[in-house]
């Protein structure tokens, strides 16, 4: 990672503007230039130093739900239960863990009752029951790398 990485992943935490410009607005309050920042983005995500980048929704504020969810997939079936769970558009954020519950994902729905029709919906394609651990308390780790 070298100082730009880090001046940008730390720049980022911090909001995004809205405005016509975002890029431009945010790469100036970075000190950098706007291909610069667009350039660092994608050079990030390609290297895989970052896996997405992208708005983050409050999904209870406006009315819905989001839920954390584990499941045991025996593994020669992970690439088929994750294809089969990513179906759903209200699955996001799907990764494997070294666990016997090895598959890890976030369902955000628009209203709450849906949480419950898409874990059902899950459970029926996969044969696997769904592991519904909702959020108690809203914690927030902030990462800041040293440039």
């Amino acid at each position: 990672m070298n100082d730009l990485d880090r001046i940008i992943i730390n720049g980022l935490q911090g909001g995004f503007p809205l405005c016509k410009r975002p890029y431009e607005a945010m790469a100036r309050n970075l000190g950098i230039t706007e291909s610069s920042l667009l350039d660092g983005l994608s050079s990030l995500l390609d290297r895989g130093l970052l896996t997405r980048f992208g708005p983050l929704f409050h999904a209870e504020k406006m009315g819905g739900t989001f839920s954390l969810v584990a499941m045991e997939v025996p593994s020669e079936r992970f690439d088929e239960v994750a294809t089969l769970v990513n179906s759903f558009p209200e699955v996001a954020h799907n990764y494997e863990r070294d666990h016997i519950l090895n598959m890890w994902f976030v369902i955000a729905t628009e209203h709450p009752e849906r949480k419950d029709e898409v874990l059902r919906g899950i459970e029926s394609l996969t044969h696997i029951k769904p592991i519904d651990l909702p959020k108690i308390k809203e914690y927030f780790v902030g990462l800041r790398l040293e440039v």
